[in-house]
């Protein structure tokens, strides 16, 4: 699976209540969540960002609290994937949990900027900036992952595998 999309570029240690505040968490709606994501760190974003676009960062993306909103928040934006040096753990499953692809890749992080296009094959783990020529090599997935992002998460994976 290969997506492409125009970078979101944030720093390192941006914590679950900054990909969407606590504020907003009466409501696990994915149409809600999607309205506010980003919104103290970056006010256009949600106003701004496309289908399909993917959002770069770098050490410990996804800190702080274990709620599955801020994965979910991210998602119903339209982010295909999020690529940063490191996640933290539980925010690593809980976005797979939900199908939404992650790969970590420092040099890409690195090097992709605000607004560069890139893209990104799940199956290989190379991710290009076309903007820039660039190619970077992350760890693709296993079949199993690539299954339930393509699934659109666990839960449908598991549907679709038990034949639900």
């Amino acid at each position: 699976m290969k997506v492409t999309g125009k970078a979101f570029k944030y720093g390192d240690n941006v914590d679950t209540d900054v990909i969407i505040p606590a504020r907003y968490l009466n409501s696990s709606d994915p149409e809600h969540l999607r309205q506010h994501c980003m919104e103290d760190i970056d006010a256009d974003f949600a106003g701004t960002v496309s289908k399909g676009d993917i959002m770069v960062a770098g050490k410990n993306f996804g800190c702080g609290s274990s709620r599955e909103h801020a994965p979910v928040a991210i998602k119903a934006s339209g982010i295909s994937l999020v690529i940063a040096e490191s996640f933290a753990r539980i925010f690593f499953r809980n976005c797979i949990n939900v199908g939404l692809a992650i790969l970590e890749c420092p040099e890409a992080a690195k090097a992709i900027e605000q607004g560069d296009t890139v893209s990104a094959d799940f199956d290989t783990g190379i991710i290009e900036n076309v903007t820039k020529n660039e190619k970077y090599q992350s760890k693709p997935f296993p079949d199993f992952i690539n299954g339930i992002i393509r699934s659109g998460g666990l839960v449908e994976y598991t549907k679709e595998k038990s034949g639900i």
